[in-house]
């Protein structure tokens, strides 16, 4: 039995994704750089501070955490003790069902994300928000919300905290 021939990317399909593939890559490394020169934090180390600043009780049980921040457990776990190192973050069992792990950001970690945040921010504009009308970040949210939903079916996006 052959193979079916590959369902090749027309012009305007290839250009589209060859532009994904450009940001994918080059959007991250912009913004981790930016982050770890003034601030000593990686973009995902500064997501995973900044989700739980927006915390009433600065707290998420880890595997919340993962979900919002778009990463596995297992990276997240991993990044959890770096962070928890610096004294940014600690981890706990979660006291109302002690099979889960609560990530809590401490006084230190608030300080480091609330010192992080302006220049991640004027980042974030300069090199996203600036660039687009409010029709087109309209439609780059819906893509992306419609993208992630093939990746991550069943997860509402953006992830409500």
């Amino acid at each position: 039995m052959t193979e079916p021939d590959p369902l090749w990317l027309d012009p305007d399909e290839r250009a589209a994704w060859l532009a994904v593939v450009g940001l994918m890559i080059q959007l991250p490394s912009a913004l981790d750089s930016q982050l770890q020169r003034d601030s000593g934090l990686s973009f995902f180390e500064y997501m995973v501070v900044a989700m739980l600043a927006e915390q009433p009780d600065r707290s998420l049980r880890m595997s919340r955490l993962a979900a919002i921040t778009n990463s596995s457990l297992s990276r997240l776990s991993h990044v959890a003790r770096r962070l928890e190192g610096q004294g940014f973050i600690r981890r706990e069992a979660d006291v109302a069902d002690g099979r889960f792990t609560n990530a809590i950001l401490t006084d230190a970690g608030l300080a480091k994300v609330q010192a992080a945040a302006p220049g991640h921010v004027a980042a974030a504009r300069s090199l996203v928000i600036d660039a687009l009308t409010s029709s087109q970040l309209r439609e780059l949210r819906t893509a992306g919300e419609l993208i992630l939903q093939r990746i991550h079916p069943g997860l509402s996006f953006p992830v409500d905290l």
